[in-house]
């Protein structure tokens, strides 16, 4: 168990890059074909402003696993978010 500990950041790094990552081709997808149809808006700005807050939570406590998670998250949730109302707006 100790060693687990003494690996926590790692740990949380490795956590940190699948979570996030699942968003890379949701949004390179989005980007080359403009479709955005089943996908809902209301459910990524629900899910963009929890990373915000789970951002100012790890830049608190100081957790460098949440807050670089987080950023990176948020900037691909926000991205498909922008997309989402941007191309709902313009049909």
């Amino acid at each position: 168990m100790s060693a687990l500990l003494a690996h926590s950041d790692l740990l949380g790094y490795i956590a940190a890059s699948l979570t996030t990552g699942c968003f890379i081709p949701q949004a390179f997808r989005i980007a080359r074909t403009r479709h955005t149809e089943g996908m809902s808006v209301a459910m990524y700005v629900i899910f963009t402003l929890g990373v915000g807050m789970w951002l100012i939570y790890g830049i608190v406590t100081g957790s460098n696993p949440i807050i670089a998670s987080n950023v990176c998250t948020i900037l691909l949730s926000a991205f498909i978010l922008a997309r989402l109302i941007y191309l709902r707006r313009s049909k």
